[in-house]
This record gives C-alpha cells, sequence and structure tokens, in this order.
C-alpha cells in the first residue's frame, strides 16, 4: 500500500533534518564561516536601517466585502511570488552544492545554519532595511516575499540536494552512456528523480508561508506601520473594530482559498508526479486527484495544455540547451578555476572579517543593563516555548496514535486536521486577543497560545506518521504476548514513536521561537501591550530605533536558537537514529 500523508510528511521531514543532524555532522569551519556571515549580514541589515524613516503609515484596510477578494488576491500574489523565487533558488543553490565539492563545503553548513534561526527575528530589521533606501509600499512588499521565501526556501533546497546526491549510479551511468548533456541530464534524470520529494515539500512549505505572510501583513511598531493590504490586515482590522462579521468572512475566504488550492494545485501534482516513483513491484492504492483526472479526460483543455507545455520545454531546450556546455573532467580546467576561487575567498574573508569588527563595535556601545534585559528576554521567551511544546505533546500523542492506528478515525479527520494545520495562526491571534486580553495575564496566557498553534501541528504529523509506520508483525506479536495498555505503550508504541517525536520537537521549538516575535508584544485597539521576552525585546528596540539593541537581541537570538539545536536536539536526534530504528 502507498505511504499516506503522514508518512511522506515524516520522511521529508526526516530528509531535511538529514542534513543538519546526521552523526557524521560535527562542527567545522563551515560551520563557523556561516556564523559569521549570517552575523555580519545582519549588522549590515541593522546599520542600514539608521537611515529609515522615524513614522511610517500604513495603508487604509477597509472591511467592506468587496475588498475581501482583492485582499484575498493579494495575499495569494505574495506567495506565489516567494515560491517561485524559493523554486529557482532551490534548484540553482542545491545543484551548486551537491556537484561543487569545495563550494559544498560552506554552502551546506550556511543552510543548516540559515534552517535553525527564526525567521521572524529578521522581520524588523529586513523592513527598516528596506524602507531606508526603497519607496515604503515597495519596502514593505519586498520585505513580505523575502521573508514567506525564507520559510520556504530550506526544506526545498535540502530536499533537491538530498535528492541529487542519492541518485542511483546506475541511473548515472546510463546518461553517462548516452552522452547527456547537463540540461538533458537535468530534464530526463535529476528533476523527474527529485519530483515526489519536491512537490511534497513544496506542500509544506506553502502552509508554512501562511504564518509567515500575515506576520507580514499585519506587523507595526510604534510610529511605523508596515501593514499590507492583504488576508492578514483584513482580520486584524477587523478584529480591532471588534466586527465578528467581518472576522468571520475574512476567516471563510483564506480557508475555501486553502481548500481550493490543495484540491485544484497540489492533489493533481501528487497524483502526476506518481509516475515518477522508482519501484519494482506494482499494485496498491495510488494517489487520486478528481481534478487531475477531470482535465487529463478532456478531449478540449488537455491537448491545448499539452501542446503549450511542449513548446515552452522546445524553447527552453533551444536557449539553455546551447548555453549550458557539457561537463568536462579536465584538470588543466580545474587547475584554472583554483586562482578566482582563490581570489574571491580571499576577498570574501577580507569583508567577513571587516563587517565581524564593526559588529563587535557596535555591540561594545549597548550598556550591561541591557544585556542583562536580553538575557531576562530569552529566560522568558525559552519558558513560553518550553510550555507551549509541552502542552502540544500532551494532546498531540495520544491523538496522532488514535489517527495513525485505527483506518476509520483517520478517514474523517485527517483531511480536518490538514486543513486546520494549514490555517495560519497569525489569523487567529487578533481573535485571541479579543477572547483573552480580558482575563489576568491576559497577553501570556495569548502568547502561549499563539506559540502553540504554530508548533502542535508539527508534532501532530510526525505522531501520526510515527503510528502508521509500525510494522504489523510487531502489533500482532504484542497482542499475543497480551500486554496490557500501559505495557503495549511502554515497549512498542512509544519507542517507535521516538524518533518521529523528536523530528515533530526540532520544528515545533523553531516554530515557537519564530512565533514570539508576533506574540509579545502587540498593538490591539490603539493600545501597547508587550509582555517580557526576547521577541517583545526585539519589537520595542525596532519602535524606538535603538539599532544596537536590535542587532544585540536579534544577534542573541539567533545563537540561543541555534546552540540549543546543536546541543539538545542533535544528540537526541543522532539517539533517535542509532537506537530507535525499526529495522
Amino acid at each position: 500500500m502507498r505511504p499516506t500523508l503522514t508518512i511522506y510528511w515524516n520522511t521529508l521531514l526526516s530528509r531535511f533534518f538529514g542534513g543538519g543532524t546526521s552523526p557524521s555532522r560535527r562542527w567545522n569551519w563551515g560551520d563557523a564561516v556561516a556564523l559569521v556571515t549570517l552575523t555580519v549580514l545582519i549588522y549590515v541589515g541593522v546599520r542600514m536601517a539608521f537611515e529609515a524613516p522615524a513614522v511610517i503609515r500604513g495603508p487604509h484596510i477597509s472591511l467592506s466585502p468587496e475588498y475581501l477578494v482583492l485582499y484575498a488576491l493579494l495575499s495569494l500574489t505574495r506567495m506565489v511570488a516567494a515560491y517561485a523565487l524559493s523554486l529557482v533558488f532551490t534548484i540553482a543553490y542545491g545543484y551548486i552544492a551537491a556537484y561543487n565539492q569545495r563550494a559544498g563545503q560552506f554552502m551546506v553548513p550556511l543552510l543548516d545554519v540559515l534552517q535553525s534561526v527564526p525567521i521572524l527575528s529578521f522581520l524588523p530589521i529586513v523592513l527598516l532595511g528596506l524602507a531606508a533606501i526603497l519607496p515604503q509600499a515597495v519596502a514593505a512588499e519586498l520585505a513580505s516575499v523575502v521573508l514567506i521565501f525564507t520559510s520556504q526556501v530550506w526544506n526545498l533546497t535540502f530536499s533537491w540536494y538530498q535528492s541529487l546526491k542519492t541518485i542511483p549510479g546506475e541511473l548515472r551511468e546510463a546518461s553517462s552512456v548516452f552522452s547527456f548533456d547537463r540540461w538533458l541530464r537535468f530534464k530526463t534524470l535529476e528533476l523527474p528523480f527529485a519530483a515526489i520529494g519536491l512537490i511534497w515539500n513544496s506542500m509544506m512549505s506553502w502552509a508554512g508561508g501562511w504564518f509567515f505572510l500575515m506576520a507580514a501583513e499585519i506587523f507595526t511598531v510604534g510610529q511605523r506601520d508596515f501593514r499590507l493590504p492583504g488576508i492578514g490586515a483584513y482580520l486584524s482590522e477587523a478584529a480591532r473594530q471588534g466586527n465578528l462579521y467581518a472576522i468571520g468572512q475574512g476567516l471563510a475566504i483564506l480557508i475555501a482559498m486553502i481548500a481550493l488550492l490543495d484540491q485544484a494545485v497540489w492533489r493533481p501534482l501528487l497524483a502526476w508526479s506518481d509516475r515518477f516513483k522508482l519501484e519494482t513491484v506494482g499494485g496498491g492504492s495510488e494517489p487520486s486527484s478528481w481534478f487531475f483526472g477531470a482535465w487529463r479526460s478532456s478531449r478540449v483543455i488537455a491537448p491545448a495544455v499539452r501542446r503549450f507545455l511542449g513548446a515552452i520545454v522546445a524553447s527552453l531546450d533551444h536557449v539553455i540547451g546551447g548555453l549550458i556546455p557539457s561537463p568536462r573532467n579536465n584538470e588543466n580546467q580545474q587547475a584554472r578555476l583554483h586562482w578566482p576561487s582563490l581570489v574571491g575567498a580571499i576577498i570574501g574573508g577580507g569583508v567577513l572579517l571587516y563587517g565581524t569588527y564593526r559588529t563587535v563595535a557596535m555591540l561594545l556601545d549597548l550598556p550591561g543593563q541591557e544585556w542583562a534585559t536580553i538575557a531576562l528576554g530569552l529566560l522568558a521567551t525559552a519558558t513560553r516555548v518550553l510550555a507551549a511544546v509541552l502542552i502540544a505533546l500532551a494532546w498531540t500523542v495520544p491523538l496522532g496514535v488514535a489517527i495513525g492506528t485505527k483506518p476509520r478515525l483517520s478517514a474523517w479527520l485527517q483531511p480536518v486536521v490538514q486543513i486546520a494545520a494549514s490555517v495560519p495562526a497569525t489569523a487567529l491571534f487578533p481573535v485571541l486577543l479579543l477572547a483573552l486580553l480580558a482575563l489576568p495575564a491576559g497577553l501570556n496566557i495569548a502568547a502561549v497560545v499563539l506559540m502553540l498553534m504554530g508548533t502542535q501541528w508539527y508534532l501532530l504529523f510526525n505522531v501520526i506518521a510515527g503510528a502508521s509506520s509500525v510494522p504489523q508483525d510487531l502489533k500482532y506479536t504484542a497482542a499475543l504476548l497480551r500486554l496490557s495498555r500501559w505495557q503495549k505503550w511502554r515497549i512498542l508504541i512509544l519507542p517507535a514513536l521516538f524518533p518521529y517525536i523528536i523530528t515533530g520537537l526540532i520544528t515545533a521549538a523553531g516554530g515557537a521561537w519564530n512565533a514570539s516575535i508576533v506574540a509579545e508584544y502587540t498593538e490591539f485597539g490603539g493600545t501597547v501591550r508587550s509582555v517580557t521576552g526576547i521577541g517583545s525585546a526585539i519589537s520595542i528596540a525596532t519602535a524606538r530605533g535603538d539599532y544596537p539593541m536590535l542587532l544585540a537581541s536579534t544577534l542573541s537570538m539567533v545563537l540561543v536558537v541555534v546552540a540549543i539545536n546543536r546541543m539538545v536536539w542533535r544528540p537526541l536526534y543522532r539517539l533517535a537514529e542509532e537506537r530507535y530504528r525499526l529495522e
């Protein structure tokens, strides 16, 4: 039987983290250079922010129903632009990292560090930096696309890179025997081999991108209003005005758009990509799509689309095929390429050293009291992250096991869970504020709830995957031994789930750190509300124009999250790989 969504989800997450959590991966010079590069990039963004306007006025957001469709289309356009950019970056970056050994020694560790960084911690820096050099509307639009891009691209790139590195040797030999050039090999071997992984990772990237799109569309700090006309800003404005009817309309449009994309885009792509699966035994159920079936059986649309796609492929063959030379294993050519690489490395190293010097100089201007504030904020946010992860773990494990082991329950509940997971938590945050601000410590509770909503689905899907993948013979053995319910959980279920839970915890914790930027500091009803935390510290520094504090708090958050990934999650992931493997 073909794997279910949950099994694919876990497989791809495992491949995703396999690039950075493999037991063979240790700290090396590439990791150090990657961290320094990231630090310098953050400094450049903060330094550009010095020129940002002190007051930025946002657009007027209308709650009239006729604007709602326009806002939905604007949000969808930003998602499409970010995904297209992610796909182009993925193909180029992954191809170079996989086939250029010297470049890969730096590019893979850099990718590993970047995927560990809380993306939303860069939002204030990117917005302020772009606002200093571009018109406000252009800066806000570009920043939203960049933010969504950084939420989508890492797992896509890891999937593509791993696919290129794991193409079977006999297929590569066949392409060499038939003298395929690079373009023909890419078109007929590499891209088809990676198609299934890219499509499933695209679905995961698209679902995560909604969260960051909403965050970008509702972002306001002090006198700087970076809101964008879109479905997120519409929901935020409706909540600010207490218009429950408008909130319901906005959520209905958002959910309808997510469901429509699933049925009209992702399901057809999954059904189409099944032809690229490598297997020696046929049979079993195959991915299906009513939309794909209707399109393929059409006597008018299908031939027209085939001719259109054929013309595009022919044009690409003519243009790209003539530009890309065939690969050559020429030692002289490699020697000629060595000197440009060496010169580039020297220049790049000089730039990094100068950037590091300027970064340290800015950080030394920060008073000791501010460093104490950062330390307290890190502790407070870490506590909320831990609370959100523990709450998620408490309910996702029993429910995930029930869904993964009971086909009837899975048949009707799993589609509901998939749609619920695609609805971004940031779209519901204004509604949560309306309900929770009246309670004692309401914003603290709301912050934990938002972190929970951004983390729980990663855990749930992984637990479902783990429960679904327990071999049937082990279940029969447990039944023959007449194990009690507790013995079955202790001996079979929990050990089998351990690798999946660790994978889910890694992504869940990252999502919680990300959510702290919008959860700990918010402007609601004309009043700024904040709680102690590193996300709040970043937002307050942005509002005040305190750029040394902004740099220090952002770097501190990044370094703490990377350190936790390396010192906590990686050892646990190695333990899961070595001790709790079903083989």
